[in-house]
């Protein structure tokens, strides 16, 4: 699997594959002795921004790029669902929807710089699910732009 060479290097790598799902690099953390933290997005192509904004701060949740979201809700349906009663019962969660999970791994670069790296764990609730998501999306788990392949078939 490719690796950055240097702590600035914010290009795209390819996905690592996990039993259901895949680990994609997303933010690396900076981290100085008496400095708050500072933080990399990592170019990527299959989940949006992490750093929006909330009320009380910076929000780091997982979403798929919109393009991802319609063609993930065509394949499972909603993200969340509403029960027969809704609106007095509260909309829940589509358990065919992957799970995020957050995974850190610290790392040690030349010159004394160290960096947490950040990635976002996709994990589908089953094997057919997980397999048409990488069929469909391959290039883009490979680190590769959209962009790039359009122009490569014209």
């Amino acid at each position: 699997m490719h690796r950055h060479e240097t702590p600035g290097d914010v290009r795209a790598i390819p996905a690592q594959l996990l039993d259901r799902g895949f680990r994609l690099l997303v933010l690396r953390e900076f981290r100085e002795i008496d400095q708050p933290p500072s933080l990399a997005w990592i170019q990527q192509y299959v989940l949006r921004d992490v750093h929006r904004v909330q009320r009380h701060g910076i929000f780091f949740g997982c979403t798929f790029l919109p393009e991802i979201m319609q063609w993930m809700s065509e394949l499972l349906g909603r993200p969340s669902l509403h029960p027969p009663d809704y609106p007095a019962s509260p909309a829940y969660r589509n358990k065919a929807w992957p799970s995020f999970l957050w995974h850190q791994e610290n790392r040690a670069w030349d010159g004394d710089i160290q960096t947490v790296e950040w990635y976002a764990d996709v994990v589908f609730t089953d094997q057919a699910s997980c397999d048409a998501f990488m069929a469909r999306w391959q290039d883009r788990l490979s680190g590769e732009k959209p962009e790039a392949k359009r122009a490569a078939a014209l």
